[in-house]
C-alpha cells in the first residue's frame, strides 16, 4: 500500500523535484515550506514519512523533529541538509530521525532511504495489528456482573508481581484469564510458559519442570532446559495443578522457597524470577483434608485468589460469546460470517452449559460447518441438541477421529447430508431446495460419499 509522504522544504525547485520522483513512485505527497506549515500539515493528514530540511525560516527542522516525536512518535522522519555536521546527525538520531540525507540530493539514495523507512513503517503497522489480535484473542468476552467483576480484579492484579490462584470449572476460561494476566503484566515481553501438571509423568516432573544435564539419565543425550529456566523474568503457568502428585508438589513447593533450582543430573544452583499462576478445577481446601494436596504449597500459591464464573451463572453473556464464536471462525476460513436465528439463540440461552463456554464454542463451530447457508436457523440445532423437559441438552459428540479440521468438516457434511435425505424421504430435488443447494452440487456430494438417494 503506497503512503503518505511530507517533504518539508524552503527550496521550491527541491519540493518540485521531491514531488515528482516519488509521486512516479505511486505514493501521496504532500509538501510544506516552513516548520509551523509543516506540524499543521502533520496535524491535518498524518503523513508516514516526512522529508525534513534542517534549516528552515521560523521554527528549524531540529525543533519540529522534537514536536513530531513527541505527538506522534510513529511518523518516521528523515531529515535533510547542504550544511549538516557529523554533530548533527547525531543529535537528530538521537532525538528519533530514521536517518539523515545530505545536500544536494542523490535521487537514488532519497529513493532508497525511503524505502527502508516505509518498510519500518509498515511492520510498525503489522506489530500494531498483532497485539490487538493477541489483546482479542486473550479478552474476556461478558458484560454480566461476574465477568465485570473478574475483569476489575485483573486490572487490579496483573501489573504487580503477586502469585494467583485461578479456580473454576472445566471450560471456563482459566488458561484464558491467566494469559490475560500475563498480557497486562510488566512481564509481558517475557515468556509465557504454561506447564500441564496433569500431563507429566511423575518420573518425568523433575526434567519437565528444572532441566536435565546430558548423561543424567538413560535417554538424556543432550542438556535439557526445564520449564522454569524457559520462563526466566516471566510468568510460569501450572495448569491442574492439583493433579501433581505429592512428590511433585514437594519439589515445587522448593523452588518457589528458594528461587533456584539444579538440572537432574547437574549440581549448580540457577536462580530464577518467574511469576507464578497457577490454575485448578478442583476444591482444594478438600483435597487437602484428604492429603492429596499440601497445605504449604496452596498457601504459597494462594497470594491472591480468582474464581471464574461457570456459564450458568452468566447467561446474559451468552450472546456476545456467540457473536465472537461466528466472527473468529469466519475470519479463521475466510468466509463470510454466519448469522443466528432469534430461535437458535433461545435454545443456547436455555441449555446448562455443564463444559461451559468451551461447550458453547464448540456447538456453534459445528454449527457453522454443518450448516450449508448463511442463517443457522432450529432446523440446523436439531442433530446437536433435543429438549427435554424445556432444557436443551447435547444430542452427540463429533467424530474424535478425524485427524484434521478439512475432515472433520467432511465429517459433518457428510451426516448432515444423510438426515436430510432421510428426512425428506431419500428425494433429492425436495432436499436440494430445503437445504438451499444446486440439485447437481448436491448429487456430486451424494456421490463422493457413497450415499444412496431417489432422484426428483
Amino acid at each position: 500500500m503506497n503512503k503518505a509522504i511530507l517533504i518539508v522544504d524552503d527550496e521550491e525547485s527541491i519540493r518540485q523535484a521531491l514531488v515528482g520522483i516519488l509521486g512516479d513512485e505511486g505514493h501521496e505527497v504532500l509538501t510544506a515550506a516552513t516548520g509551523e506549515e509543516a506540524l499543521r500539515v502533520v496535524e491535518e493528514e498524518l503523513p508516514n514519512l516526512v522529508l525534513l530540511d534542517i534549516w528552515l525560516p521560523g521554527i528549524d527542522g531540529i525543533e519540529v523533529l522534537k514536536t513530531i516525536k513527541t505527538g506522534h512518535p510513529q511518523i518516521q522522519v528523515v531529515m535533510m541538509s547542504g550544511h549538516g555536521t557529523i554533530e548533527t546527525a547525531v543529535r537528530a538520531t538521537k532525538l528519533g530521525a530514521f536517518d539523515f540525507i545530505e545536500k544536494p540530493l542523490s535521487l537514488e539514495k532519497v529513493i532508497l532511504v525511503i524505502s527502508h523507512a516505509l518498510d519500518l513503517v509498515r511492520l510498525e503497522e503489522e506489530n500494531l495489528l498483532l497485539k490487538q489480535k493477541v489483546s482479542h484473542e486473550y479478552e474476556l468476552t461478558g458484560a454480566s456482573a461476574p465477568i465485570q467483576e473478574l475483569k476489575e480484579m485483573i486490572d487490579i492484579v496483573a501489573p504487580t508481581n503477586a502469585w494467583i490462584l485461578i479456580m473454576g470449572e472445566n471450560g471456563t476460561g482459566k488458561e484464558l484469564v491467566a494469559r490475560s494476566i500475563h498480557r497486562q503484566s510488566r512481564r509481558f515481553q517475557k515468556p509465557f510458559v504454561e506447564v500441564n501438571c496433569a500431563a507429566i509423568p511423575e518420573d518425568l516432573i523433575e526434567s519437565e519442570l528444572f532441566g536435565h544435564e546430558k548423561g543424567a539419565f538413560t535417554g538424556a543425550t543432550a542438556k535439557k532446559r526445564g520449564k522454569f529456566d524457559l520462563a526466566n523474568e516471566g510468568t510460569i503457568f501450572l495448569d491442574e495443578v492439583a493433579d501433581m502428585s505429592l512428590k511433585a508438589q514437594a519439589k515445587v513447593l522448593r523452588i518457589l522457597q528458594e528461587k533456584k533450582f539444579e538440572r537432574v543430573g547437574g549440581n549448580r544452583l540457577i536462580p530464577t524470577d518467574v511469576r507464578v499462576l497457577a490454575a485448578t478445577n478442583k476444591d482444594l481446601e478438600r483435597e487437602m483434608e484428604e492429603g492429596r494436596f499440601r497445605q504449604d504449597l496452596y498457601y504459597r500459591l494462594n497470594v491472591i485468589p480468582l474464581r471464574i464464573p461457570p456459564l450458568r451463572d452468566r447467561k446474559e453473556d451468552i450472546p456476545l460469546l456467540v457473536d465472537r464464536f461466528l466472527k473468529d471462525f469466519a475470519l479463521k476460513e475466510g468466509e463470510p460470517e454466519k448469522q443466528i436465528s432469534e430461535e437458535v439463540l433461545a435454545v443456547l440461552m436455555k441449555h446448562n452449559w455443564p463444559g461451559n463456554v468451551r461447550e458453547l464454542k464448540n456447538i456453534i463451530e459445528r454449527l457453522v460447518i454443518m450448516t450449508p447457508t448463511g442463517m443457522i436457523s432450529k432446523c440446523d440445532l436439531t442433530p446437536l441438541f433435543e429438549d427435554v423437559k424445556g432444557v436443551a441438552t447435547p444430542a452427540s459428540e463429533p467424530n474424535g477421529d478425524a485427524d484434521s479440521f478439512r475432515e472433520a468438516k467432511q465429517d459433518f457434511e457428510k451426516q448432515y447430508i444423510i438426515r436430510k435425505l432421510k428426512e425428506y424421504d431419500g428425494n433429492i430435488s425436495r432436499t436440494a431446495e430445503a437445504i438451499g443447494l444446486e440439485r447437481s452440487n448436491l448429487h456430486k456430494k451424494i456421490r463422493s460419499y457413497g450415499l444412496e438417494a431417489k432422484g426428483d
